[in-house]
């Protein structure tokens, strides 16, 4: 996965630590230098800040300069550098410890602590991280070399580098080790140990990425964890969805989050804060709403004490979830000094790690999540690969735009479905489910934008997307409406995402923005569990060739919609039958219905035709084990003049020219027009 990891801004990390470590000097990154634009992107002059190292190494000793690590936040920054020699009195009054580390006593959720940006999303996408083995090696490359050595000081050269999945890549971003301090304190995220650096370290790469650390004060759970794990990340409204008082429905959703996690996924909780007043306000039980908790662990827990236990088979859906404060926890039934957790063996709470500390862990049953939370976010890991046990996923991965254009043919910022005059004219995609029915994950993700001191914050567009069953031949843009089979929310979050199932078919995806004329850039993957052959279609009809002078060009386009079936010549088991559109050479196949007289095709045909003389045949055939029998077919001119669209015709035989009719009619919609662009 990580072979093709691409090196952000072109800055290679192997290359840049050679070369300081060539120079015997300290890299100092000048594309996020120490100064007020990498600490935000608008403000007036606060605190004090200076830029500090954990720990200067002990190169050889260079001339004396004059201190240049103090800025107060608001003026004016000095131009970043690529490397220093320091002279070790500077060393010492610029260490902000003795005996750095990148781990102490190995990684745990428990690390992190929030600092002074609104930045607990991220936080807590840190705890989930950390409690990942698989994920956080991946995030932290090279972590064993890039640790601190106290034997081999020249070995050092203050440099890092850190791995994020962004708009469907790994990008390799590589940072300095000088942290913004106040009074010798980290103000940003900090750990429990005060030598211990990994999350201050991993905070500095994603505001690097994100433009500045002021950037990540208020933001997305979901966000972070995609760009740890290159994910897809599902949100569920536990209010909407009424899973507390819906037992059904919040058994299911255990039972998939406790999926997620056991296959290696992360999972987040928050309490919608719906005034200003509500951000981070405590409430009775001691959660905290506007703020985003981590799940680190999901499990059932069984009830009892020894072999009663196992006999009773009792257990309890339980949630363990994580304040990124570090502190204040629920006080609720199942919190730590709880009675509850007398019901359950000494054992089994050692499994579970059950601890009587405000360290901000705690458990809460599933049913009180459901009460008192508002969202849950699940990140799933898609397994695309073939040699695991579990469920093989197929993606499809598209980059597109939208983009303004004066030519409404050439346009591709048409809004929503709101916006009826151009909402054919967004980017459309084209998808097939190949089995009778299939689930289907879609997530659609807009480029991020990085926040700078003189285009302000980067605000995300109002996003969705609508899904439309089409015609099982279609091979150009839509341009009228047809069955809209499932549809996304719209929000102006980094991304949205979809889970469906749906029928055998073909299907047109429009990813859009809200209101038409917004342009920016996004990130198309859809998951099924067979190849779906995703692809954009460009052509809004079928294009003028060399050939067209010498074979004709379509003069007329025709859609018909087999609906079903009546009276079929039936058995003592019923007809298995399907119908064959056929026109100019052209055929749309129907899936078997199996066991009816009177079945439901709702299959659908284009035609571009050329011979507008030669008739349009709808024929039934009944499905069986030697061959295949004949019911008998219809005929369609498909005039655009005929304004009847529905029409009810008797089965005729296939030879005979005698209006003798068979048994059974069938059931067609057509829509016939000389404009190509009419469907």
């Amino acid at each position: 996965m990580f072979s093709c990891v691409k090196p952000y801004e072109d800055q290679n990390y192997s290359a840049l630590r050679r070369d300081c470590l060539r120079r015997k000097v300290l890299f100092e990154d000048p594309l996020f230098p120490a100064t007020d634009d990498s600490l935000y992107y608008k403000g007036t002059p606060g605190p004090t800040v200076r830029w500090k190292r954990p720990k200067y190494s002990g190169h050889s000793p260079a001339p004396h300069r004059p201190a240049e690590d103090t800025w107060r936040m608001g003026t004016v920054p000095r131009p970043g550098s690529s490397g220093c020699p320091f002279s070790s009195l500077r060393a010492r009054a610029l260490d902000i410890c003795e005996d750095p580390r990148l781990f102490v006593d190995g990684i745990s959720s428990h690390d992190l602590h929030q600092g002074q940006v609104g930045n607990c999303w991220f936080v807590a996408a840190c705890s989930s991280l950390a409690s990942r083995e698989s994920l956080w090696q991946k995030v932290i490359p090279d972590w064993k070399e890039q640790e601190w050595d106290p034997e081999k000081p020249n070995a050092y050269a203050g440099i890092f580098h850190f791995h994020f999945w962004r708009f469907g890549e790994w990008v390799d971003v590589v940072i300095d080790d000088r942290l913004p301090t106040v009074n010798n304190q980290l103000i940003y995220c900090h750990s429990n140990s005060r030598n211990e650096f990994w999350c201050a370290l991993v905070e500095k790469a994603y505001a690097k990425l994100a433009g500045c650390y002021q950037a990540l004060d208020g933001g997305n759970t979901a966000d972070a964890l995609v760009d740890f794990t290159g994910g897809v990340s599902e949100p569920i409204d536990l209010t909407e969805g009424d899973f507390a008082s819906d037992e059904t429905k919040r058994n299911q959703l255990f039972e998939r989050m406790l999926k997620v996690h056991s296959r290696g996924g992360l999972i987040s909780a928050s309490i919608k804060a719906v005034t200003a007043a509500d951000m981070e306000a405590r409430l009775a039980c001691g959660l905290v709403k506007g703020h985003a908790y981590a799940v680190t662990d999901v499990r059932k827990v069984r009830l009892g004490h020894g072999l009663l236990a196992f006999f009773k088979s009792e257990k309890l859906d339980m949630i363990r979830l994580r304040n990124p404060w570090g502190e204040r926890e629920w006080n609720g039934p199942w919190s730590d000094t709880s009675e509850e957790w007398q019901k359950v063996s000494k054992s089994e709470r050692e499994k579970m790690g059950v601890t009587v500390q405000d360290d901000g862990e705690f458990w809460m049953t599933f049913e009180d999540v459901c009460r008192y939370f508002t969202d849950i976010i699940k990140c799933r890991l898609i397994n695309t690969s073939y040699l695991s046990i579990h469920k093989t996923w197929e993606e499809a991965r598209l980059h597109g735009a939208w983009t303004l254009h004066e030519d409404p043919r050439q346009n591709r910022s048409g809004g929503c479905i709101n916006h009826k005059d151009t909402f054919f004219q967004n980017p459309q995609y084209i998808f097939d489910v190949k089995k009778p029915e299939d689930e289907v994950l879609i997530c659609i993700q807009q480029r991020p934008k990085r926040s700078t001191r003189r285009e302000g914050k980067g605000e995300n567009l109002a996003i969705g997307f609508d899904i439309y069953k089409v015609e099982e031949n279609r091979q150009y843009r839509m341009h009228s409406l047809q069955h809209k089979a499932a549809s996304s929310i719209y929000i102006n979050s980094r991304s949205v995402f979809l889970r469906t199932d749906q029928p055998e078919g073909r299907y047109v995806i429009i990813p859009t923005t809200f209101e038409p004329g917004y342009t920016g850039e996004f990130l198309l993957r859809v998951f099924t569990d067979v190849p779906s052959n995703c692809r954009e279609l460009r052509l809004d009809e079928p294009p003028h060739t060399c050939w067209s002078s010498l074979c004709g060009y379509p003069q007329l386009v025709t859609q018909v919609h087999v609906l079903g079936a009546a009276g079929l010549k039936d058995s003592p088991t019923g007809a298995n039958s399907y119908v064959i559109i056929k026109c100019e050479g052209d055929k749309v196949r129907s899936a078997v219905q199996k066991g009816t007289s009177t079945p439901e095709y709702n299959v659908k045909g284009i035609f571009y035709r050329k011979k507008l003389s030669q008739p349009i045949t709808v024929q039934v055939w009944n499905h069986r084990v030697l061959k295949d029998e004949f019911l008998g077919q219809v005929h369609l001119t498909a005039d655009p003049d005929d304004l009847q669209a529905l029409h009810t015709l008797h089965l005729r035989d296939r030879n005979s020219r005698q209006p003798s009719d068979l048994l059974g009619t069938v059931a067609v919609h057509i829509l016939s027009s000389t404009s190509l662009m009419a469907v």
